[in-house]
C-alpha cells in the first residue's frame, strides 16, 4: 500500500503544480507523478532547511509542501526550456 499511496499522493501533487504552473495541457499522468514525488523529496528539503523538520506524514501540510517543490521543480525546468 506504500508504494500505491506515493503514486497517488505524488499524482495529485504534481497535477495540482501542473494546473498552477499553466503546463497542465503539455503533462500526462506519468510526468504528473514524477514531478509531484521529486516535488516532494524538493519541498521536504526546503522545509528542512528551514528548520521545520522531516514531514513523512500524509497529511495537508505535507501535501501542500509537495505542491509548492512541484511548483519550484517545474519553474526550473521552464527556466531551462527557454534557453
Amino acid at each position: 500500500m506504500g508504494i500505491l499511496a506515493w503514486l497517488v499522493f505524488g499524482g495529485l501533487a504534481g497535477w495540482v503544480a501542473s494546473m498552477i504552473m499553466k503546463k497542465n495541457g503539455s503533462m500526462g499522468i506519468l510526468a504528473n507523478i514524477v514531478v509531484g514525488i521529486v516535488g516532494a523529496f524538493i519541498g521536504g528539503f526546503v522545509m528542512d532547511l528551514l528548520g521545520q523538520g522531516s514531514m513523512m506524514t500524509f497529511n495537508v501540510k505535507s501535501f501542500l509542501v509537495a505542491v509548492a517543490g512541484s511548483i519550484i521543480l517545474l519553474a526550473i525546468v521552464n527556466l531551462f526550456k527557454r534557453k
